[in-house]
């Protein structure tokens, strides 16, 4: 079968049935605009929890021990797989830290040199509040640490939030999708209805399923591209020159990868993947039911 045919014939389907592509379309657009948004919104979402859980440090506060003691357990706590960074605090470091932070009225009591040596331990990124609890219980067992101190409830919540935030998003972009798909599958439906008389004529004549749903499958991918230029397009636009002007915050929402054109490609590929995979189904659904009540 030429291509050519093909192409004009989705095209020509695209144009018998206006209202019911146009239908599909804009709600293709809807939905892959909803998700380039969300989709987004929550890559900034999850920075910002990533840069929030780095700042959540452990302390590890030490006994008296010596210099070689000092050495070995920093080396064995730079050596853990979740520690990013490791940062030894004096005795004076910490009182002046403990000056600094309560003013000079507390002068006197860093005089003592009452606050004892710890290191600063910096997570990894991507670590679980699980894992960390484990290392917490491991460094605490060392005979040269005195107590372990970390923000359990903070993170704890924070990993919580998140967790819901991410369920609550997937949930909807899943619900976009499906009423994006079945939108698509139903215009393509409705076309193949109004051809039907025309279909049954083909397979008298001998075409087969396969020649008969290319056209169709053609169109809805047509509706797939036109929908995924158009909610990349206002996207851009929305995000770059109307937000900004009236929420100065979104002006410096950042792209997912540090580039436009894998959230932009990303979007257009689903579309075209949902205008295909609608239109297939429709296709194959109703083509086949057309030639059994020949």
């Amino acid at each position: 079968m030429s291509l050519g045919y093909v192409i004009k014939e989705g095209f020509a389907g695209f144009r018998r049935a206006r209202l019911a592509s146009f239908t599909a379309v804009f709600s293709l657009f809807v939905a892959i605009l909803l998700l380039g948004v969300l989709a987004r919104v929550s890559y900034n979402a999850y920075e910002v929890a990533q840069s929030l859980k780095q700042s959540i440090d452990i302390e590890v506060f030490l006994n008296e021990i010596d210099d070689n003691s000092l050495h070995n357990l920093r080396t064995t706590l730079e050596e853990e797989e979740l520690v990013q960074e490791v940062t030894y605090i004096s005795q004076d470091s910490a009182a002046a830290i403990f000056k600094d932070e309560f003013g000079t009225g507390a002068a006197a009591m860093a005089e003592l040199n009452f606050l004892p040596a710890s290191f600063r331990l910096v997570m990894t990124s991507d670590t679980d509040i699980g894992r960390i609890d484990s290392l917490v219980s491991e460094i605490e067992t060392y005979e040269s640490v005195d107590e372990v101190r970390f923000n359990q409830q903070l993170l704890q919540m924070m990993e919580q939030r998140f967790q819901t935030v991410a369920t609550a998003g997937g949930g909807l972009g899943v619900l976009i999708l499906l009423a994006a798909l079945i939108l698509v599958f139903n215009t393509i439906r409705l076309t193949i209805y109004a051809k039907r008389d025309l279909i049954k004529a083909m397979k008298l004549v001998g075409a087969t399923n396969g020649f008969i749903r290319r056209p169709f499958v053609v169109e809805g991918v047509i509706q797939g591209t036109i929908a995924g230029i158009l909610a990349m397009g206002v996207m851009y636009l929305v995000f770059h020159f109307v937000l900004p002007q009236y929420v100065p915050q979104f002006g410096i929402l950042a792209w997912p990868f540090g580039r436009w054109y894998y959230l932009s490609g990303a979007m257009l590929f689903l579309s075209i993947f949902m205008g295909y995979w609608g239109s297939q189904w429709a296709a194959r659904k109703f083509i086949k039911q057309t030639s059994i009540s020949q």
